[in-house]
């Protein structure tokens, strides 16, 4: 288990910067007027310069990657209900991600700004939940349809 952990966390270091990265450019792209901002500008400000600054939230970028793949083995505890492996992911990815956002200047720092910031990371988390629960529900339908179909063929 421990050497599934230390390699989704090394394969989540690049997946991180590189996600991080992608959505610098997406909101360059969308609000950028033609300019690319790879990091907010009061990160900018803190670390005294744009380049400190980039480097900066690339290295929390790749802990947050290293952190979101390490976190992945916990849907593979199959002892677990699908509940409490979500309640548990939410609850590992949040006090990493919080944290991280704070450190980044990716939210306002004040209790107001937590809060909205926290509240758009969950809605965020509930959309993709939804998604792959969908999609592993649909799954699951068409295997028990081709069972139910090769059991028909089977009887005489």
């Amino acid at each position: 288990m421990k050497k599934k952990i230390i390699s989704r966390a090394a394969v989540g270091l690049p997946v991180g910067v590189a996600i991080g990265y992608g959505i610098t450019i997406v909101i360059s792209l969308f609000w950028g007027g033609g300019s690319y901002f790879p990091c907010v500008p009061e990160l900018v400000s803190r670390m005294g310069s744009e380049l400190n600054a980039v480097m900066f939230q690339a290295l929390l970028c790749g802990l947050l990657g290293m952190g979101f793949g390490a976190a992945s083995v916990i849907w593979e505890a199959e002892r677990w209900s699908i509940a409490v492996r979500t309640g548990i992911y939410f609850l590992v990815v949040s006090l990493l991600m919080m944290p991280i956002a704070y450190l980044a200047c990716w939210m306002e720092h004040s209790i107001a700004g937590f809060f909205r910031y926290f509240g758009i990371f969950a809605l965020i988390f509930l959309v993709i939940w939804g998604i792959e629960w969908a999609a592993a529900r649909r799954t699951v339908r068409k295997l028990n349809a081709s069972l139910s179909a090769a059991r028909q063929k089977e009887t005489p």
